[in-house]
C-alpha cells in the first residue's frame, strides 16, 4: 500500500539533505574514504529505514547506504534516524532515487554487501523485471560489488524467492546459503524489524538467501 503523500516530506528532506542525498554521485569511489571504514553496506529498498539504523547501530565500524526512491517513505526514514537517540550518523547515509541509477553513485566494486530486504514481489509476470532481483539489477550488482561481494535477500514472498533462486543461478552467482525459514534458528547477527517480526508471529516462513558474486574454494 502506498503511503499518503505528506507535505512536510520534501521540505524536510531538502533540510536535511546532507543526510538524505538527491546528490550522491559525488561520493561516488569515495564512501569508504567518507565513513572511514573498510566494508560498505547498501540496502535497496530502505523503507523506513528500521533495518538500516539498527544494523548501522550494531556494525558501527562498517559503512551503511540506504537506497529509497518514494519521498514520503524516505522523509519518515529520515527523520527516524536523525531523531534516534543513539544514532551515529558518521556511519551511514540515505540516497533518495531510484536503484537503477546506482552507476551512478558507486564505483565499480565499492561495494561489500547489497541488502535486499522484503523487496516488492511485483508479482505479474509482465512486471518481473522490475524486481530487483532480475537480470537488469544482477548485471548491474555484479560490477558495482567487490570480488569477494555478497547479496543477502529476505522476502516473505514464496514465488519471488523460487524466481530469484533461478535469477542468480542463471546470472552466475554462487549461492552459499540458503533458507525457506531462516528466523526457526537464532540469527542475532541480523537485525529484525517490525515488519519483519510481524510475520514471524503470524508463523510466516522468512526466505533468505545469500549469493556471492564469485565462488571461493573454502565453499
Amino acid at each position: 500500500m502506498r503511503m499518503r503523500k505528506k507535505k512536510w516530506a520534501d521540505p524536510y528532506l531538502e533540510e536535511h539533505a546532507d543526510y538524505a542525498l538527491q546528490d550522491a554521485e559525488k561520493y561516488k569511489g569515495k564512501w569508504k574514504e567518507l565513513f572511514g571504514c573498510e566494508k560498505l553496506h547498501v540496502e535497496i529498498g530502505t523503507g523506513k529505514g528500521d533495518y538500516l539504523n539498527e544494523m548501522a547501530r550494531m556494525y558501527p565500524q562498517d559503512g551503511w547506504v540506504g537506497i529509497e526512491k518514494e519521498h514520503n517513505v524516505a522523509a519518515v526514514a529520515c527523520r527516524k534516524a536523525l531523531e534516534a537517540e543513539d544514532a551515529d550518523l558518521t556511519v551511514k547515509r540515505m540516497i533518495i532515487g531510484d536503484a537503477e541509477n546506482m552507476r551512478e553513485w558507486f564505483a565499480d566494486h565499492e561495494i561489500d554487501v547489497i541488502h535486499l530486504n522484503f523487496s516488492d514481489p511485483w508479482p505479474k509476470k509482465y512486471t518481473h523485471k522490475r524486481r530487483l532481483s532480475s537480470s537488469k539489477f544482477l548485471d548491474m550488482y555484479k560490477d558495482l560489488l567487490a570480488e569477494d561481494g555478497v547479496i543477502r535477500m529476505k522476502t516473505d514472498n514464496k514465488n519471488l524467492f523460487e524466481d530469484s533462486v533461478v535469477y542468480f543461478q542463471e546470472g552466475g552467482f554462487f549461492i552459499a546459503e540458503l533458507s525457506v525459514d531462516y528466523r526457526r534458528n537464532d540469527h542475532s547477527e541480523d537485525a529484525v524489524t517490525e515488519y519483519e517480526r510481524r510475520f514471524m508471529e503470524e508463523g510466516q516462513p522468512i526466505y533468505f538467501l545469500l549469493a556471492r558474486r564469485k565462488h571461493t574454494p573454502a565453499e
